[in-house]
């Protein structure tokens, strides 16, 4: 440590007057005089019951300069050593995330997909996720590629009925609830229930008979109707994918399988008042909105909700070729 020199020579030296602004903040707790008497040897002369203020000063002056010197920047004047300031870890971001909650759950719904295409390549190895998403068993039941479908009248119909008892379940719930936040969710322009209840009344007409929900449809409702009571965040996460699912794929398919058993017919079921993919971009903006208040806790649950939203959908679908 560097030598301590205090300039004694001029005992008239101007005393500093200190403010509350003053700039050494330390001299109003200047140190036991035993603190200089056994540090520094060259001021064991100092008189410490006739204290100088000047000499003091001067001292305080030095020391400060010689501890700076000598521990760096992060040393104080008692020889403490520097506080470390911890690196503030960011979590890592789920995909999509800074696109909105409907954007997370394309990702999720793309997994799903790829699983069920390693499926078909022969691979049956369990799917992971690193961002702790739920993951998919490629053991699940696939629907299968359009070109080995065989469709039947029958099994068409049941996927009607099933497909209704969902979209008017979901629909009841967003138009009876009290929860504010479904608000944003009614008359949508995407509701099917009333046009599948079209449809089924020209099977009808056409001779066929139309039976009863199945477990599929059911099970599914009944799903629903619990989420809607106890989390309708999660409720609010099968009621986008119901209809992405149906936009996005679900209705391509059972067009095409409809096609096969009657061409002439055009189902109301797949007609839209409108452009289909630009109502589904309103609902995602709401959906976007209100999640934005949600916790990454609450997203991610509704993250895990996605594949079962699509394992759901993919049975009721099923129907048509049983």
């Amino acid at each position: 440590m560097a030598t301590l020199t205090c300039h004694c020579s001029s005992p008239s030296l101007p005393i500093p007057k200190l403010t509350s602004n003053s700039s050494l903040p330390f001299l109003h707790k200047i140190p036991n005089p035993q603190f200089f008497t056994n540090k520094y040897s060259s001021i064991k002369y100092l008189n410490w019951t006739h204290s100088r203020p000047s000499i003091i000063l001067q001292c305080l002056l030095s020391e400060t300069e010689t501890e700076e010197e000598d521990e760096g920047d992060g040393a104080t004047l008692l020889g403490k050593p520097p506080v470390k300031k911890k690196r503030r870890r960011y979590r890592k971001q789920y995909p999509g995330e800074k696109k909105g909650i409907t954007e997370e759950m394309r990702f999720v719904a793309m997994k799903f997909r790829n699983s069920k295409d390693k499926k078909k390549s022969g691979n049956n190895d369990e799917m992971e996720d690193s961002n702790g998403y739920e993951s998919v068993s490629s053991n699940e039941d696939d629907t299968g590629g359009e070109e080995s479908w065989e469709p039947s009248m029958e099994g068409f119909i049941k996927y009607l009925v099933d497909s209704k008892l969902v979209f008017s379940t979901i629909e009841r719930i967003v138009d009876e609830s009290s929860d504010v936040s479904y608000a944003y969710f009614r008359r949508t322009g995407l509701e099917r229930a009333e046009c599948i209840s079209k449809d089924l009344e020209w099977f009808s007409l056409q001779g066929h008979v139309i039976p009863e929900p199945s477990d599929p449809g059911v099970s599914y409702a009944n799903y629903l109707e619990e989420l809607a009571e106890k989390t309708p965040r999660l409720f609010l996460s099968h009621f986008y994918n119901i209809y992405f699912s149906h936009i996005a794929g679900g209705q391509v398919i059972a067009k095409k399988a409809f096609e096969r058993l009657v061409e002439e017919k055009e189902l109301e079921f797949y007609k839209w008042e409108g452009d289909e993919e630009k109502l589904l971009r309103s609902v995602r903006e709401s959906f976007n909105m209100l999640a934005k208040h949600w916790s990454r806790n609450d997203r991610t649950k509704c993250l895990r909700e996605v594949t079962k939203a699509f394992r759901f959908m993919g049975q009721i679908i099923r129907l048509i070729i049983l």
